[in-house]
This record gives structure tokens, C-alpha cells and sequence, in this order.
């Protein structure tokens, strides 16, 4: 592939928070899963699972009970004198943490415990670093997995968009419905579907603010 071909996929990548009401095929799920799989590891311990919700009505479920969190993170700051702040949680994140309600696939990205021939030999007899870094390593990889199945699904002429918002506020609901493994991280959850919008391309900082060289 030539770069311009390559680099016209990202650019043309955007946040898809709006969809049609066209189904997601399970083989086209399964190819943009594959492709994330293909993303680099540390030391290819590949930290990575996946789970495609397509039950229109568990979406549903996951959408309420992240409002339903919301709102009680609001209630406790207004309780402590935060109205104002309590207002804008609500009405400025909350449609961004709910953004994959009317999307026909939730892809739910979780991140494995990292494990290795090199932890278990050499990394943790040397008490490398502390365990709770680990679980950070396996975020990373998983975050990578992650760009490779947005770029793939956008490809094929499908949107994403990826969110934190469930996690942060209604992770242990999440985990109930979904019968996650408790030794899973929950890295993010990411909307599938045909767009129904294109938004325009966002500002991005120059090359030269974010690149240094030294040579």
C-alpha cells in the first residue's frame, strides 16, 4: 500500500456518535477483530479480549444504567455544594458516555493480566518493577489492539467511537451484565455501526509542538 493510500485511512477516521439502522455482519466483526489482533505486544503477550454486544436491548441496559451512575455522581456533588458542576457532568459528559446507545454493536475492550516467559523467568524473580505495573502493560497493548480495529472497521466503511465514560462511571455494572472475569481490566468501550453523519475533520496540533528530535 502507498503511504498517501494509508495515511487517507486515518485522516478520514472520525468519531462516529450517530448510526443507521443497518446490522453489523458477524463476519465483519470477526475481520476487524482479526485485524486488531495483528497489533504489537509486549514481549507479543497479546493482552487483549473482546466482547461484540449486538442484543439491541443489553445496549440499551448498559446505557441506562451509565446515565443511572451519572446522575448519583451528580447527586453526590450537589450535595457537597457542587450544583454547578453536578449540572454540567450531566449535561455536557453524559451524552458523550452514552454516545453508543443507538449504535447496533458495543465492542467492549478488555485488557489481560501480562504474562510471559520473561516475567515468570526473569522479570519477577529480579523484582523488575511492582505487580501493579503489569496491569498497566496490559492497557497499552490493548489500547493498541484497539487502533487497529478502528482503523479497520473504517476500512470497511463502518464508524467507532471509542469511550471511557461506562468505565468510569458504572464499571461494576458493566463487569454484572457483561460476566466479566474479575482478573479482565475494562480498557474502554468502543460503538460499531454504519454512520448516519460525518463530522468534520478536528484541529490537530502541529507536527512541531508535539516533535522533538534530538540529534
Amino acid at each position: 500500500m502507498a503511504f498517501e493510500d494509508f495515511k487517507e485511512v486515518l485522516l478520514d477516521r472520525r468519531s462516529i456518535r450517530k448510526y443507521t439502522e443497518q446490522p453489523v455482519s458477524v463476519e465483519d466483526i470477526r475481520d476487524i477483530i482479526d485485524c486488531a489482533r495483528y497489533a504489537p505486544s509486549d514481549t507479543n503477550s497479546q493482552t487483549w479480549e473482546f466482547i461484540a454486544v449486538t442484543n439491541r436491548e443489553k445496549i440499551k441496559e448498559i446505557e441506562r444504567l451509565t446515565w443511572e451512575q451519572l446522575h448519583r455522581r451528580a447527586a453526590q456533588a450537589e450535595e457537597r455544594g457542587l450544583s454547578k458542576e453536578g449540572r454540567l457532568l450531566v449535561k455536557s459528559f453524559g451524552p458523550y458516555a452514552t454516545a453508543f446507545s443507538d449504535a447496533p454493536v458495543l465492542l467492549v475492550c478488555l485488557a489481560t493480566p501480562y504474562n510471559s516467559k520473561f516475567r515468570e523467568r526473569i522479570f519477577d524473580p529480579v523484582q523488575l518493577v511492582d505487580d501493579s505495573v503489569w496491569a498497566e502493560e496490559g492497557i497499552k497493548s490493548s489500547c493498541l489492539a484497539a487502533q487497529n480495529l478502528m482503523l479497520a472497521a473504517h476500512a470497511k466503511g463502518l464508524g467507532t467511537c471509542p469511550m471511557t465514560g461506562p468505565v468510569l462511571l458504572a464499571e461494576e455494572q458493566l463487569r454484572e451484565v457483561l460476566d466479566i472475569r474479575p482478573e479482565c481490566q475494562v480498557n474502554m468501550v468502543i460503538a460499531l455501526g454504519y454512520p448516519s453523519e460525518r463530522p468534520a475533520r478536528l484541529a490537530r496540533k502541529p507536527v512541531d509542538e508535539i516533535l522533538t528530535i534530538v540529534e
